[in-house]
């Protein structure tokens, strides 16, 4: 197994002297910040928290900490602090790159229990939640406003608000409404050592230096969040999908370069390659063409008369392209059909294989059959499947790489399977993650990406939020003696030249 899943912790076995004296100091310490029931720490209660959604990694951590106010969630960080113990904050567990993956040596603090909605302001179309809220919940909750949340991923009838603030996460419509970046106003939370912190503001502008983009996306690492103001937008009075089918890979992926190149920002522009459409249609039965090697969901929204322009508008320009068949949605049951399946893709994985690994990188949009097709001939030279699915419209990949982790040949083939992929994106000019965050999944390939000058960067901005690295240590942002022997393996093993991919 790779440096990537023997890494993962560096600390004594569950089972030692050591650990289990320290595990004692700690729930002793946290048993005077928080009532009985909000203590857990047997591995019968901690084993629940051993990973997130890259289950392929596990940890149980000393104590999970189950805060169900702001006084205790300072109470547990101070606590923490004094011991140098340290904290890695957890939503839903819905994450898919272990950025929840428990330390063995700390404390894992859950926020589940923060999911109070605190207000929905229609005037100002804004609400106010706790981190521990559901996505989806905040939608629903506006929805008698005619309101709802634009950043839609597709776990969000789970995936908690908090969660989606630390990964920056987008969804299906984040090419025209963009990702939780672009939808936060305000974030609130309590540094390592316990102290409140704000960033953003709901007025247009913030007092002081704007740190509102530094929180979002910083995967747990700089504070630990509770309280998110997001904006709300009108729901639109229409919706059709297009759904496109082609016969060629490369012609579905210049047709979404074409659509852009138009003048076109269609609400949702994703696209599914064969072997997903085939998982997904069995599992939900969405009408999808199953002869076509690669389909393209296509949304508008807004006026009636907006909608039918951009419609037509699309279909030129997909029929341009080579589309063999153009389905559009007649009324919202099946345009909401055909969302199902995209939505669904990720479960209907789950029933076709052991395990997956979703990998998140993202291209130039100019590169997406390019990446397919290498795609397609690593599925050769590592002996797995891969399913695609991914935002076409930002070129944000989600190639789910299906393997058995029981075996652990499989998961190292696997590991070197999304290492190749990333690095191929970074090398057709993307970047290693768009949504999913780096977590322990991608520490390798942050190598491939940034300098080492770079990286240092990186650990500077940690070190004013948290100096004695505490918040979710060992993620993320890889050591320089990490970054050389993964450069040391890659030459090794014979992959991919590093760091230059010269073949792309």
């Amino acid at each position: 197994m790779n440096a990537v899943a023997t890494t993962a912790s560096q600390s004594p076995s569950s089972s030692s002297p050591a650990r289990f004296e320290r595990q004692k100091a700690v729930v002793a310490a946290l048993g005077r910040a928080l009532p009985a029931h909000a203590l857990l720490w047997t591995a019968e209660d901690t084993t629940p928290y051993e990973c997130d959604g890259l289950s392929a990694y596990r940890e149980r951590p000393l104590a999970v900490a189950l805060p169900e106010n702001e006084a205790q969630v300072a109470a547990v960080l101070k606590t923490c602090h004094e011991l140098q113990v340290p904290v890695v904050a957890r939503g839903a567990g819905t994450g898919l790159s272990g950025g929840a993956l428990p330390h063995a040596l700390g404390v894992t603090l859950a926020l589940a229990k923060f999911n109070r909605i605190l207000e929905i302001n229609p005037l100002a179309r804004t609400a106010r939640v706790q981190c521990g809220v559901r996505n989806l919940a905040i939608s629903e909750a506006a929805a008698p406003h005619g309101l709802y949340y634009a950043p839609d991923p597709s776990s969000q009838i789970a995936c908690t608000i908090g969660g989606n603030v630390a990964e920056n996460s987008g969804g299906v419509h984040c090419l025209k409404y963009g990702l939780t970046l672009h939808n936060v106003l305000r974030v609130k939370g309590f540094t390592a050592a316990g102290e409140p912190v704000e960033f953003g503001s709901e007025a247009l502008d913030a007092a002081g230096l704007d740190l509102l983009s530094v929180i979002v996306g910083s995967e747990g690492m700089l504070a630990v969040i509770t309280e998110v103001t997001v904006k709300l937008v009108p729901k639109p009075q229409l919706a059709r999908c297009i759904m496109a089918s082609f016969d060629d890979m490369r012609k579905a992926g210049d047709a979404v370069a074409a659509i852009i190149a138009a003048g076109i920002i269609p609400a949702g522009l994703e696209m599914m390659d064969k072997p997903m459409t085939a998982a997904v249609e069995d599992f939900v039965h969405a009408g999808y063409d199953l002869t076509a090697e690669a389909i393209l969901l296509c949304e508008s929204d807004g006026t009636p008369e907006e909608v039918a322009e951009e419609i037509d508008r699309m279909s030129a320009v997909l029929r341009e392209s080579g589309a063999t068949q153009i389905a559009v949605s007649q009324d919202e049951a099946q345009r909401l059909r055909f969302w199902s399946g995209r939505k669904n893709a990720f479960p209907a994985s789950g029933r076709i294989s052991p395990d997956y690994m979703c990998m998140d990188s993202t291209i130039p949009r100019k590169r997406l059959a390019d990446i397919l097709l290498a795609i397609q001939q690593m599925e050769q030279k590592y002996g797995l499947r891969c399913a695609n699915v991914f935002h076409a419209g930002d070129g944000n990949l989600h190639p789910l790489i299906l393997f058995d982790a029981n075996d652990p040949e499989q998961l190292h083939r696997c590991e070197q399977f999304g290492a190749e992929i990333l690095e191929t994106s970074v090398a057709m000019g993307g970047t290693v993650t768009g949504e999913h965050g780096v977590g322990i999944e991608k520490l390798n390939s942050m190598c491939v990406q940034f300098s080492e000058q770079e990286r240092e960067q990186m650990l500077a901005l940690k070190r004013a939020f948290d100096p004695q690295t505490l918040l979710n240590p060992g993620k993320v942002i890889p050591t320089l003696n990490r970054c050389a022997e993964y450069g040391r393996m890659h030459v090794k093993k014979g992959l991919l030249a590093f760091p230059e991919l010269e073949r792309f």
